[in-house]
């Protein structure tokens, strides 16, 4: 079963390498599905032209001239980014030449929105033989913004947009707002934590974004005589999102890597880290300079990570043999926005000769 089928995964090509090479097929898929290129009763002449002539040759040359004529400024700088992105595209050969080009310039002109669904594109890719729905589920903390909840020491995230959704209407469309303005009592939003079970239901209801992600490291039971047990949590969503980091660094960077979730670093020789968010990056940096971290911005944490190389690696001098650590963490109000091209740019590789 086909799951994310917006992303385009079945419109794409294999190179001999591996990676995808866009086709005109997947570029006239966002002319099809985008609202931000999709035409609408107001669309002027020039706008309905350029987008028939896109959709029977997405490869067609556009020039200044012909972008100019289109009277609305919203639709004319949405055709221009998608012509920057489909020429992106085209001149790297394929989705991942085009990211890590991108990320590595460091100059990002290109909007969010495009390049997460470029990312879920290999990420489709990456798992197309997973029968695993918690990786399928994480993979989604690379390319969807989440909310992070905690409860009774237990750690759950949520689709960012789907939790706006609720907040607004309750899931209700006209008549949920209409209920909310007139403060009437709405039923909780149905959002499922997400179990091994739920394999088939996730893929047929892929893109609804509505299964809750479990990334609790560690079960904490209270017995008596004052003792605590802690255990591991076996199936955690951490797992999972560890496993996907695994594929994409092996897939972007050819670089084989194991990854295991930890609660804490006992290590006096750490040498290296890599934060996952922003926010991550701020707490590891301040540890590892042996600055005081307050109470607060500990506590959103969600979780560090041990990356381990594998032995024919190529690591800087130094690095051999030694872990890099990871972390993952929420903002005060609970968001997570993963950067997955932070452990692209940051990992310790020697250079190239």
């Amino acid at each position: 079963m086909n799951w994310w089928p917006s992303c385009g995964y079945e419109r794409l090509q294999l190179s001999d390498t591996g990676w995808l090479v866009p086709t005109p097929d997947y570029l006239r898929l966002w002319l099809e599905e985008r609202p931000e290129l999709a035409l609408v009763p107001e669309s002027c002449k020039a706008e309905r032209r350029l987008h028939e002539a896109l959709r029977e040759d997405p490869l067609r040359r556009v020039d200044a001239g012909e972008l100019a004529r289109l009277k609305d400024v919203d639709a004319r700088e949405n055709y221009r980014l998608f012509l920057a992105l489909r020429d992106g595209l085209e001149s790297a050969g394929s989705l991942e030449g085009w990211y890590l080009g991108l990320m590595r310039s460091g100059r990002i002109e290109v909007p969010p929105l495009f390049i997460d669904l470029v990312v879920q594109a290999m990420l489709r890719h990456l798992l197309r033989e997973s029968d695993d729905v918690l990786q399928l589920r994480a993979a989604e903390l690379f390319f969807r913004p989440q909310r992070v909840t905690v409860q009774d020491g237990q750690v759950l995230c949520a689709d960012q947009a789907v939790v706006e959704q609720y907040s607004r209407n309750a899931g209700l469309g006209e008549l949920g707002r209409l209920l909310v303005e007139n403060k009437t009592a709405l039923r909780e939003a149905e959002l499922t934590v997400l179990d091994a079970s739920d394999a088939a239901a996730y893929r047929e209801r892929s893109e609804r974004y509505r299964y809750l992600l479990d990334l609790t490291h560690e079960v904490t039971q209270d017995l008596s005589h004052g003792l605590t047990l802690r255990m591991t949590r076996a199936r955690s969503g951490l797992k999972g999102l560890a496993r996907v980091l695994e594929a994409w660094t092996q897939h972007l960077l050819g670089v084989t890597v194991t990854i295991e979730p930890l609660a804490r670093v006992d290590d006096a020789t750490w040498r290296w880290h890599v934060g996952l968010d922003a926010q991550a990056t701020a707490i590891l940096n301040q540890l590892y300079e042996g600055q005081a971290v307050d109470a607060a911005q500990l506590q959103r944490l969600i979780s560090l990570f041990r990356l381990t190389f594998a032995h024919a690696a190529p690591v800087q001098p130094g690095m051999q043999g030694k872990p890099v650590y990871l972390g993952l963490a929420m903002n005060a109000q609970g968001l997570l926005r993963l950067k997955p091209q932070n452990l692209l740019l940051n990992l310790p590789l020697a250079q190239a000769s």
